[in-house]
């Protein structure tokens, strides 16, 4: 007879065990990534560093008109060590808004606050611990459960942490007190939700701070401090803060709807702008279509034009399929019609143009084309 199958059981995902970051073996560290602006970059072809003179120009173009330079990035640019390029085109004014997945966050805040990320997913997932780090669950956590309660989005909430070396904590008696006497205020949610994350932890109150002695490797603390807007979009299951007890659903949907709100504001501001998509083969063009859409919308039943003027510039390392992308989209039977990065923004208006490079390579050489150094 047949074993009978094992019934199915709930998750118990507060019986997850996490361990402190000290005790991971880290594969990067922040002293060997940082790339400094006064560097010289590395080589590239005549004809990619005309298209990256073309883009700094566009960027220049735009705001002298006060258009939107929006930048989205995947978790390698930050990785790659580029965040001080980027803090140097912030001092100048050059990008309006920064966009990232969840796993940008991720490696930002370990670099900041531990000074090392990075773990071998094969052989983590194998033992159970991958992803199952206290500090980083925890921190993100109640970072965006306190932010929350202040309406920011997920982007200003860890920008915020990171730069101040935590958050004040809000007295549990008086928040008591808020939910009782507002239960139908818009932030009501948002109070019970940090009530919960907090008494998780005896000591909430002293795990409010925490240090960051590597913020020069954190694109959201220089972010925050320049006042550039940063959203974040995640998904549930798909970055290692969900591997953590302390995960929250709601806090996490809470603060991607408000940054998705935000990187919608920008795409409104993108009439003669520029979009730079670095590393982001799948949020970038997902989440740009969708906003884009939704720009229109509004502007249509108001009677506004659609967005217009805007440039495209995608950068992979990928070859494009080996499809000319400024004569529009490949057949269906081109295998060049799946790469998703590319041919949803062939679709989003403007021109867009595909550079083949590494991200670091390419940011670097733009920093110092849009700054006026001679990178050629």
């Amino acid at each position: 007879m047949s074993e009978q199958p094992r019934p199915p059981r709930a998750f118990e995902r507060q019986s997850l065990k996490v361990y402190p970051l000290s005790q991971r073996e880290s594969l990067s560290a922040v002293e060997d990534i940082l790339i400094s602006p006064q560097s010289s970059p590395a080589p590239v072809n005549q004809a990619l560093q005309e298209q990256i003179n073309r883009c700094a120009q566009d960027i220049q173009q735009a705001r002298a008109r006060g258009a939107s330079v929006m930048l989205i990035y995947g978790a390698h640019l930050l990785r790659n060590g580029a965040c001080p390029l980027l803090e140097a085109m912030m001092q100048g004014g050059w990008i309006t808004h920064f966009a990232t997945n969840g796993a940008g966050t991720i490696h930002d805040f370990e670099y900041a606050h531990h000074g090392r990320s990075t773990e071998s997913v094969q052989r983590n997932v194998a033992a159970g611990t991958f992803g199952a780090w206290e500090e980083t669950g925890r921190a993100i956590m109640m970072a965006l459960a306190r932010g929350a309660l202040e309406g920011k989005g997920y982007g200003a909430c860890l920008g915020q942490w990171i730069a101040d070396d935590g958050m004040p904590p809000l007295e549990l008696a008086k928040l008591d007190a808020m939910i009782r006497e507002e239960p139908f205020h818009p932030l009501a949610s948002a109070r019970v939700d940090y009530r919960s994350l907090c008494k998780r932890y005896p000591d909430a109150e002293t795990l409010h701070r925490m240090p960051h002695p590597w913020k020069s490797a954190s694109i959201l603390a220089q972010a925050y401090k320049h006042g550039v807007p940063v959203s974040v979009h995640p998904g549930i299951g798909y970055d290692i803060i969900t591997n953590h007890p302390a995960f929250m659903g709601s806090v996490l949907g809470r603060a991607a709807e408000r940054d998705f709100d935000l990187f919608c504001e920008a795409v409104d501001r993108l009439d003669g702008g520029v979009v730079l998509s670095i590393g982001s083969a799948i949020m970038g063009p997902q989440v740009f279509e969708k906003s884009l859409s939704c720009v229109h919308n509004l502007r249509f039943q108001r009677g506004e034009e659609a967005v217009s003027g805007h440039s495209i510039y995608v950068v992979d390392l990928q070859d494009g399929g080996g499809w000319d992308w400024s004569q529009g989209e490949p057949p269906k039977t081109h295998p060049a019609y799946y790469l998703r990065f590319c041919k949803s923004f062939s679709r989003m208006g403007g021109r867009m143009e595909y550079l083949q490079c590494d991200n670091a390579v390419f940011t670097h050489r733009l920093q110092q084309a849009i700054q006026g150094d001679d990178a050629s």
